[in-house]
């Protein structure tokens, strides 16, 4: 079969994506900085290629005897010294270097859910030039938006646990959060698609009330819930943006932003969130 090029195989979403080509046969090569962290997360790959994808010296011909690569390389708190545009743009666009270079078939790029939309935004900029790069490249591409992934309403879980969750507005804001391993299936899939973007939520669509009241349930807690009016998120935002730096307001920026609107995207996959709850409830505590 055809060999795939995976960069960002030992983050949340790209262990799931080399867990879903290595049952479909596909020979893999994943790019990462160190290739025994994959082991230590259980994930076996044909070929591990130890390089930064910030420094295009050390992926030179990594693409080479490849067909196609799948890009789940991205950062949501920035760290190391490195921006949004250190890695969401620059160091995808080395990995699309490289493939242009060697002759890839298909560019997998995993973006966000609105990221058009949302330019202000420095993490959706970032990622929004790359995807203007790819577009202009003439490789074929698919550009994966997903709008939330399950780990990431583990903040809910977590503000349950000290007993009160809070939200903003009134909480019906809506989305479908998917599991990684419900979107690296959509992600191995986009290998054989015609479509060019291809936005992906979860099987349940849910309220952020719903979220906190699953929560809770899955905690076993009576549900504690305070709404938070729209003008103190706003007055968060001005204040954040002039007292701190780029690596907290970022994160910040982006997370105030989507929770102050619908994140739905066409539904796949099988996973529900009060599972997923319940599963961070066995865990022993930390």
């Amino acid at each position: 079969m055809r060999r795939i090029l995976l960069a960002g195989a030992t983050g949340y979403l790209g262990g799931y994506v080399a867990r879903e080509l290595g049952k479909r046969g596909y020979p893999v090569r994943a790019v990462v900085r160190d290739a025994s962290r994959l082991a230590g997360k259980g994930i076996a790959v044909d070929e591990p290629l130890e390089a930064e994808v910030t420094r295009p010296e050390t992926i030179r011909g990594c693409c080479d005897d490849v067909s196609a690569v799948i890009s789940t390389v991205g950062i949501t708190r920035q760290k190391d010294g490195l921006s949004y545009d250190d890695v969401d743009y620059r160091a995808n666009l080395n990995l699309l270097q490289e493939a242009e270079r060697s002759g890839v078939q298909k560019f997998v790029y995993v973006s966000v859910l609105n990221g058009e939309v949302l330019r202000d935004l420095k993490i959706c900029d970032a990622k929004e030039r790359f995807v203007e790069r790819l577009e202009a490249s003439g490789v074929d591409h698919c550009v994966i938006r997903p709008n939330g992934f399950f780990s990431d309403m583990a903040e809910y879980y977590r503000m349950a646990e000290k007993g009160r969750v809070y939200l903003f507005g009134d909480g019906q804001y809506r989305a479908n959060p998917i599991h990684g391993e419900d979107l690296s299936e959509v992600c191995v899939d986009a290998l054989e698609t015609d479509a060019v973007n291809l936005p992906a939520g979860g099987p349940e669509t849910l309220s952020q009330r719903d979220i906190a009241l699953a929560a809770f349930a899955a905690l076993g807690k009576q549900p504690k819930i305070s709404c938070i009016p729209d003008w103190v998120r706003l007055a968060v935002l001005r204040g954040a943006r002039v007292l701190t730096g780029e690596r907290v307001y970022g994160p910040l920026e982006f997370f105030l932003t989507v929770m102050a609107m619908d994140m739905v995207a066409p539904a796949y996959g099988r996973h529900r969130l009060g599972d997923y709850f319940a599963s961070l409830a066995e865990q022993p505590p930390r």
